[in-house]
């Protein structure tokens, strides 16, 4: 399969994509065949905030025929703050859409997980990544901690780098969401939130979506 990615949402997200896939075909042994078009991080995060989800999915549709010109058979979005519009691609777009919203429904079935805390945007919190992920029970920062983890999540994904401060608060909150809400697992439910987590000692269980997503469109893209 030829992977259509959209990109630059933000540029760190893209480059853990890029990588995480690479890693994917050379540990299979096999040749991977990858187009990433550019998105831009400030158009999404506007009709992010707008809560314009048909917007978005207008403006992802000439990547995606991009995408389908250069011989993609199939597009993923390299955010989750960009499956907002998820729904509202699918149903535009002329190539097959490789979600992350059920691989990670699947995977959470898979660890026979029952309650899970969630970090990134303040729509991914309070949507319950969506909607999408019914068969567990999803809790959120609370109070102030819901503001802070956006503000910082949005702040770092811009910059594509972490400050020791915004660390401190996705640490933070992060083990609030265990100890105090009964999570037994915090999803990083923001793509560059792996900028803060990957190769640090939180104190609590962690799940990337990204890696999830990651590993679904490898699978996907390797299927006979």
């Amino acid at each position: 399969m030829h992977i259509g990615l959209i990109g630059g949402i933000g540029p760190a997200a893209t480059e853990f994509y890029y990588r995480g896939l690479v890693d994917h075909y050379v540990a299979a042994d096999r040749v991977m065949d990858l187009t990433i078009v550019h998105a831009d991080a400030r158009q999404m995060v506007a009709n992010l905030m707008a809560g314009d989800a048909a917007a978005q999915a207008q403006v992802f549709l000439p990547l995606v025929k991009r995408l389908q010109a250069a011989g993609a058979d199939a597009v993923a979005v390299t955010s989750m703050g960009g499956h907002f519009c998820i729904k509202e691609l699918e149903a535009i777009s002329p190539l097959p859409v490789l979600n992350a919203i059920p691989a990670l429904e699947a995977n959470f079935v898979q660890r026979g997980l029952e309650r899970i805390g969630l970090l990134g945007t303040r729509m991914v919190m309070e949507s319950h990544i969506y909607g999408g992920v019914p068969t567990v029970e999803c809790v959120i920062p609370q109070g102030d901690d819901l503001a802070a983890v956006q503000d910082d999540y949005l702040a770092m994904a811009r910059a594509a780098r972490v400050t020791e401060a915004q660390r401190a608060t996705f640490f933070r909150v992060g083990r609030d969401l265990c100890e105090k809400q009964g999570a037994e697992a915090v999803v990083l439910g923001g793509t560059d939130l792996f900028l803060a987590f990957q190769g640090q000692g939180c104190g609590f269980p962690v799940i990337d979506a990204a890696e999830v997503h990651i590993e679904a469109i490898f699978r996907k893209s390797i299927e006979d």
